[in-house]
C-alpha cells in the first residue's frame, strides 16, 4: 500500500534538518521527490511500498530534529470529522487547574490532573476529587478564569475553519466543562461541543459535577455518534488530544494525533505535533497551506 510521509517544520533550520535526514534516504524506498505544501515549512513524499518497521526506522531518524512527521495511507487522507479535545489541545491551559488558582489550590489540584493525563489516576474519580475542592467557589470566577486564562493555541481556528471550509464536521469534546466548552467552541468556530457540567447553587459551585462523567469512554462514543450522524465511519475522522481519556478515540479515528502529548499518548497515536502548531493536522491530511482558510 502507498504511504505519504510528511514533514512539517517550525522554521527553515528544521525544514533544512528534516530533508536532510530524510531526503537522503527513503531514496531506497521507492519515494519520488517531494510536493511542497508549504515553502520552507511543509513537505510530503509519496512512499509505493515502505517497509513494515518504517515509522521506527524514520523515528530514529528525526529523534534530534525540530521537525513533526507523520506517515499515514494515501488514501482517504482528508476527514470528514474532526473530533478535537479542548484543555492543553484547542486552548494552552487545564481550565480546571486555573479554576483552582482562584480556589487558592492550584498546586494540589494540578498535581492530580498531571497524573491523571498521564493515565496514573482513574479519570472520573480524579474528576470528581478535583471538582469536590472547588466547593464554594463563587460563580463569577468562572468568567474571569476564561477571560484572564483561557486562549487559543496557535492554528486552532485555521485547523477548524479550514476543515469546515472542506465540508467535514467540527466537534469540541472535552472532559472538561460545559461553561468553558461553550465558549471555546464559539471562539474557534466547531459546530458542537460535549462536556461535564459543574454544578452550583445559584451563586458558587457545590463540589460536584453532572453523571454520567464524560471520560475515556464517552469520548469514544462522540466519535462515534457523531460519526454515525454523518454516516460514515471512524476511518473518515481525525481526533486530536493530549492526555490519556484521549486515547479511546484517537486510537479509534482513522487519524489519530497526538498535540503536545503525554508518553503514553505520543506512543499510541498514529503521528504527534511536538513542535509545531495545530495547523500541521493540516498538512497531514494533505492539505497545502494554500488551501487554508482563515480562522
Amino acid at each position: 500500500m502507498t504511504h505519504v510521509l510528511v514533514v512539517v517544520a517550525p522554521d527553515r533550520d528544521g525544514y533544512a534538518a528534516a530533508l536532510g535526514v530524510v531526503g537522503r534516504t527513503i531514496g531506497a524506498w521507492g519515494a519520488v521527490p517531494p510536493r511542497v505544501l508549504s515553502p520552507w515549512e511543509a513537505c510530503e513524499w509519496d512512499i509505493p511500498a515502505p517497509p513494515s518497521d518504517a515509522r521506527d526506522i524514520i523515528a530514529s531518524w528525526m529523534d534530534d530534529v525540530a521537525a513533526d512527521w507523520a506517515l499515514l495511507p494515501a488514501d482517504n487522507r482528508r476527514k470528514k470529522l474532526l473530533v478535537a479535545d479542548m484543555d492543553s489541545t484547542i486552548i494552552g491551559c487545564e481550565c480546571i487547574d486555573e479554576l483552582a488558582d482562584f480556589a487558592g489550590k492550584k498546586a494540589e489540584i494540578s498535581a492530580i490532573t498531571e497524573r491523571a493525563m498521564r493515565g496514573e489516576l482513574d479519570f472520573e474519580a480524579a474528576l470528581t476529587e478535583r471538582v469536590a475542592m472547588l466547593k464554594g467557589l463563587p460563580l463569577d470566577a468562572l468568567q474571569r478564569c476564561f477571560d484572564d486564562r483561557v486562549r487559543l493555541n496557535p492554528g486552532a481556528r485555521t485547523l477548524v475553519a479550514t476543515m469546515a471550509a472542506h465540508g467535514a464536521r467540527c466537534v469540541l469534546v472535552s472532559g472538561g466543562f460545559t461553561f468553558f466548552t461553550s465558549r471555546v467552541a464559539a471562539l474557534a468556530g466547531f459546530d458542537a461541543q460535549r462536556a461535564n457540567a459543574l454544578l452550583d447553587d445559584g451563586a458558587a459551585l457545590t463540589g460536584a459535577v453532572g453523571q454520567p462523567i464524560l471520560g475515556r469512554a464517552a469520548k469514544l462514543s462522540a466519535l462515534q455518534e457523531e460519526a454515525a450522524g454523518l454516516g460514515i465511519d471512524a476511518a473518515a475522522a481525525v481526533a486530536i488530544g493530549d492526555g490519556a481519556n484521549d486515547l479511546a478515540m484517537i486510537a479509534a479515528a482513522g487519524l489519530g494525533v497526538a498535540y503536545r502529548a503525554k508518553p503514553v499518548v505520543a506512543a499510541e497515536a498514529d503521528c504527534a505535533i511536538a513542535h509545531t502548531s495545530l495547523e500541521t493536522a493540516l498538512f497531514f491530511q494533505g492539505y497545502a497551506r494554500r488551501e487554508f482558510a482563515v480562522g
